[in-house]
């Protein structure tokens, strides 16, 4: 598969209940479900969904500069479809929800209300100019797990927001409650695991896989700040410290790490000394212009 030519469907796919699909005026592959309309866009390392609110016209008329949204990765046209499906199941349940959305005078941690949407009595989310998240009254609070519970009964939209969904599923979509759920395993594992009497495994925590990481190489030098050396062609010159640890009186070292290796994984970029040199030569690093942390 090429960055431009995402692999097609063959042989006329069933069509998706809620979802029209198409080709835009530049051949970009497109949907449209509800108010949203969507498109596989090439992109440096690959295709992203791209998406356009209220956008009216044939999507054979379309064009790239239609769609500024951002939704992450698409591998090609089956996962697109795959994701119109979900998106297509996630409109009709919203409908079915009949979410009410309205004003409410209040402030809240993270501004004054602009707009309310009542999930139901006492579960109000709030949008702010800069932020958002859910406020639950003081009854709705008290159906919180305690390791999850927020005293103030509010819930930021970006992470806590799925505290509230775990907590009062029937007022969720099934795609908006798979992503609370994940939301909820990688931030809180600890309360997922005591909640739902289960133990999470390797890669389904973001959370534990990063507290194995540490634990296997707290001795370990870790990289905390790199830049492309400009005093040694094709290396990668890089502070380290034990454990990737940050702060006053921490041991710091730098190291040479070739620039085809230098790729920095989930936790960071772990030192080989046995294959990455120490190095006490001129610095790109404005702290070390002495060869010496400032």
């Amino acid at each position: 598969m090429t960055a431009s030519t995402p692999n097609r469907l063959d042989d006329g796919p069933p069509e998706i209940p809620g979802a029209t699909f198409g080709r835009s005026a530049d051949g970009l592959p497109v949907a449209r479900v509800g108010d949203l309309t969507f498109a596989i866009v090439p992109g440096r390392d690959g295709h992203f969904l791209a998406s356009a609110w209220r956008v009216q016209r044939p999507l054979d008329q379309l064009k790239r500069a239609d769609f500024y949204s951002h939704h992450g990765a698409v591998a090609d046209e089956v996962a697109f479809r795959a994701r119109m499906s979900e998106q297509a199941e996630h409109s009709r349940e919203l409908k079915a929800l009949s979410r009410k959305v309205t004003r409410v005078s209040c402030s809240t941690p993270w501004g004054p209300s602009q707009t309310a949407t009542i999930h139901a009595d006492g579960i109000i989310e709030h949008s702010t100019a800069g932020h958002g998240g859910f406020h639950l009254s003081l009854d709705r609070n008290a159906q919180v797990h305690p390791m999850l519970r927020s005293e103030g009964g509010y819930y930021e939209e970006d992470c806590a927001w799925a505290i509230v969904a775990i907590t009062f599923p029937d007022l969720f979509t099934c795609y908006e409650r798979r992503c609370a759920e994940k939301t909820l395993k990688d931030g809180w594992p600890d309360a997922w695991e005591t909640i739902f009497g289960t133990i999470l495994g390797p890669g389904e925590s973001c959370e534990k896989d990063r507290r194995a990481f540490e634990a296997r190489h707290a001795d370990d030098w870790i990289v905390v700040s790199a830049i492309t050396s400009s005093h040694r062609a094709g290396f990668v010159e890089c502070v380290a410290t034990p454990g990737g640890k940050r702060g006053a009186g921490t041991q710091k070292r730098r190291f040479l790490v070739p620039s085809g290796e230098y790729e920095v994984g989930r936790f960071g970029f772990v030192i080989d000394p046995d294959r990455h040199q120490v190095y006490g030569g001129p610095s790109d690093f404005a702290g070390w212009q002495s060869g010496r942390p400032a």
